[in-house]
């Protein structure tokens, strides 16, 4: 938000609907499969102490990144329901904010077009490690658009993406930024005991049940609000 804003355009400015992208991260390197959660923060506007999964707003950088390789099938349901180039922007956020809240990157070895000194502020430390962001390895499983009336509002993508395409040992969180803390891999079962959004818990159903039955025509719920009541349709 910019500087000088006065207070009613600010709150209007904090409560405009953002695009945002979340990524599930899965573990499959044990007996059962595990999920990355972090906790926010207790003096947080949205979803305080809530565990969710790492994530958040599209910004400018990842606007200005253009245009990326997307997993086909999530390419073709992202174009359905989104204006063209979002769907680039949606994978790419997903990954720079799972970068910054867990310092894992889910990259690639590869050199960028620009100079990692000129590329957008945002990307900056991912392309200078020598990584492309691996947005090929993302595949959407989920949109929700968080109700009206609430402090903060976004119409999220959720991405499903395996560790096994981190560049990074995914047990050393050591260079997590600490705006999700409590950081860990977790069963799901023990993932879905914690306190959690609504629209977590139901992802996380989700995600159990791709992972017990994983079919190729297997639709993308979302979850929206209408005037009166609330309801899931199909993408």
């Amino acid at each position: 938000m910019a500087a000088g804003m006065g207070g009613d355009h600010a709150v209007r400015d904090k409560a405009r609907l953002r695009d945002a992208a979340t990524v599930i991260l899965i573990r499959r390197d044990g007996p059962e499969p595990r999920v990355l959660m972090g906790q926010r923060g207790a003096g947080a506007a949205f979803m305080p102490s809530k565990f969710v999964f790492p994530g958040g707003a599209v910004d400018v950088d990842d606007l200005a990144m253009g245009e990326v390789p997307l997993d086909p099938d999530s390419a073709r349901r992202l174009s359905r329901e989104a204006p063209p180039g979002l769907g680039h922007a949606l994978a790419l956020a997903a990954i720079r904010e799972t970068w910054e809240e867990t310092g894992l990157a889910l990259g690639r070895p590869g050199r960028a077009a620009m100079p990692p000194d000129r590329a957008p502020p945002g990307w900056r430390g991912f392309l200078g490690r020598g990584l492309l962001p691996a947005t090929e390895r993302l595949r959407f499983i989920f949109r929700a658009i968080t109700p009206p009336g609430r402090p903060r509002r976004f119409d999220a993508r959720f991405f499903l993406a395996d560790a096994a395409a981190l560049a990074d040992d995914p047990d050393d969180l050591s260079r997590a930024s600490g705006e999700l803390g409590r950081l860990c891999w977790l069963p799901l079962a023990e993932a879905r005991a914690l306190e959690m959004p609504f629209i977590t818990e139901i992802v996380l159903a989700e995600v159990a049940e791709i992972l017990r039955d994983d079919r190729a025509d297997r639709p993308v719920p979302f979850f929206r609000h209408g005037a009166e009541r609330s309801e899931f349709i199909a993408l």
